[in-house]
């Protein structure tokens, strides 16, 4: 566990913790010759020389004051050591989460990462800074303990060096139980938290559509499973501690009869029977806290795996030698590509070419959303290339391709803070002018205009204080102030009111006469107005081209067409 500890240090802090390791291992060692000490102590008192006792007695308060000063130093390097390691963990596992790929951030592994980086983080401090050094002590103490019995006696080192090994299983079926439970528990938590912020933020729909007692459930069971498994993590580490303790104290049982044998046949004098007997307590004592503390580095240990499996995670590649796109325009040759083993694209060809609106239309699963998440590298495609201006996207560097687009999906987030800081995330050196007039195309003047502190509103976690439609409008108001050549645009109006699509349809127009657009969206206007729409049916290209000929033509897009301008003159009859 120790080892797994060393390799989350980076090279210039774990000479810190191997030096708290060193001071702990020889603070364990001054306490036991201590307490070794004490048999001369007792043997000159109890035999009625009191002046052979004083050397020894010089010495046992030498050794104290030798563990006192390498207690002291180990504890303050230990928490040193602690902080150190939160603070190195963080940059470790932020330095590497921004190189892997985009698509690995499903909400399941940003919810463990979540917890990775606080709850957990947390603990491997304070394991750090507080438990460390007591396993050392519980270990070292009685090694030295056990050298001073071969010392003072060899067949009392003898009796307790038989105790050993039912002691040693008896701590690794308890440390089993342990780590075998924690898996379960850090699981089982991950899954509450996340059904708590759930259950929060759809308040709102729960209470439109009555299902408040729905949502409930959903958590009340997540939180009965969290309080399950750490009930039965309770009662096995229970039984596991239990079982330690008994062989614990039938060690010392069994190391008490010896001595009592030995001095009842003579060949152990009684002063130096109670001194060993003061070392066999040593002896036993600290084994009792090796339990716990070992239990919390088994747990630790485990923490430190989930963090090794992220920082294991395959960054995404970088090319040796990055090249720049040459135009906006966007090609797709022959991709094939899907989600584990299940193809999504299978040889799709498409060229978009600079300054254009294309959009893509086709039923939910036809591929539409993969097509932009490949061009943004969210993945790397499994056979074809992915170019943008004639350049294959793996030969461009992150920050490169990044520059070329901006990114507008349907779930939006923003980060608690102002709405000036949310937008100035496309652009953080725009000018006021230029953050005034992307807030204008987008629409976000208005939100700002009736809110009391404008610009300074603080939105909340995720965005809340917004509503769906605000927050979309927030997002266009970003890639609009980036000014990138290429925008992608994944149903960027499916949560808009009448008002508010019609406002991010307007900034959709301008962006066309000097950008590349590429938008999936099911709205008439924009899909009908497109330079070119382009038709997924089970990830292959159905049909493409205008409007006017892709109707002309009575395909499946004709028919597309037709259902949705049917929807769209549907009308609530008044009840009679």
């Amino acid at each position: 566990m120790i080892g797994k500890f060393r390799r989350l240090y980076d090279d210039e802090h774990r000479p810190a913790f191997d030096w708290m390791l060193i001071t702990a291992a020889l603070a364990a060692i001054s306490q036991g010759v201590a307490f070794a000490l004490t048999v001369p102590v007792l043997t000159a008192l109890f035999e009625s020389r009191p002046g052979d006792a004083w050397p020894w007695l010089f010495a046992l308060v030498i050794a104290a004051i030798v563990y006192a000063v390498l207690h002291y130093t180990s504890l303050t390097i230990g928490y040193s050591a602690g902080a150190q390691l939160a603070r190195i963990v963080h940059h470790r596992l932020g330095d590497h989460v921004v190189a892997l790929p985009l698509g690995w951030f499903t909400e399941r592994r940003t919810g463990e990462l979540s917890q990775l980086a606080s709850q957990n983080v947390v603990q491997l401090m304070r394991v750090a800074a507080m438990q460390v050094r007591p396993l050392i002590n519980a270990i070292v103490v009685p090694l030295t303990v056990f050298a001073a019995m071969l010392l003072f006696d060899w067949r009392m080192a003898l009796a307790g060096a038989l105790a050993v090994p039912v002691v040693a299983v008896a701590y690794r079926l308890f440390g089993n139980l342990i780590s075998r439970t924690d898996h379960t528990v850090d699981a089982a938590s991950a899954q509450a938290s996340g059904r708590v912020v759930e259950f929060a933020r759809n308040q709102p729909v729960l209470r439109a559509f009555g299902q408040r007692e729905h949502g409930g459930q959903l958590l009340e069971d997540s939180l009965r499973r969290q309080h399950d498994t750490g009930r039965a993590q309770i009662v096995s580490g229970s039984v596991g501690l239990t079982g330690y303790i008994v062989v614990l104290q039938a060690a010392f049982v069994w190391l008490l009869l010896a001595g009592v044998y030995l001095a009842l046949d003579g060949t152990l004098a009684t002063p130096e029977l109670l001194g060993l007997l003061v070392l066999a307590v040593r002896f036993v004592e600290p084994l009792i806290h090796a339990a716990d503390d070992g239990a919390t580095l088994r747990i630790a240990g485990n923490t430190i795996d989930r963090v090794e499996k992220v920082l294991a995670e395959r960054p995404l590649p970088q090319p040796e030698n990055p090249q720049v796109p040459e135009d906006a325009s966007i090609e797709l040759r022959d991709v094939r590509f899907g989600y584990d083993d299940d193809p999504v694209l299978d040889g799709v060809s498409l060229r978009v070419p600079p300054g254009g609106l294309t959009a893509l239309v086709g039923p939910s699963g036809s591929g539409k959303t993969t097509i932009t998440r490949l061009i943004a590298r969210f993945h790397d495609a499994w056979d074809g290339g992915v170019l943008i201006g004639g350049v294959d996207v793996r030969e461009m560097t992150t920050e490169t391709l990044m520059s070329q687009l901006s990114l507008v999906f349907q779930d939006v987030f923003l980060f608690e803070g102002t709405i000036e800081e949310n937008v100035r995330i496309g652009r953080a050196d725009a000018t006021d002018d230029e953050l005034r007039e992307a807030a204008r195309r987008a629409r976000v003047d208005e939100i700002v205009a009736r809110l009391p502190d404008g610009w300074n509103t603080r939105v909340g976690e995720g965005g809340w204080t917004l509503s769906g439609g605000e927050r979309q409008r927030v997002s266009i108001a970003r890639a609009l102030l980036k000014d990138a050549p290429i925008v992608l645009l994944d149903e960027a109006t499916a949560a808009l009111d009448a008002h508010n699509s019609s406002a991010v349809t307007d900034a959709i127009a301008e962006l066309t006469s000097h950008r590349t657009v590429l938008v999936i969206a099911h709205d008439l206007n924009t899909v009908a107005h497109a330079d070119e729409i382009v038709l997924l049916s089970d990830g292959r290209i159905a049909e493409r081209g205008t409007h006017a000929e892709l109707l002309a033509g009575g395909g499946d897009y004709a028919r597309f067409w037709s259902y949705r301008d049917q929807s769209n003159s549907w009308q609530l009859g008044a009840a009679r």
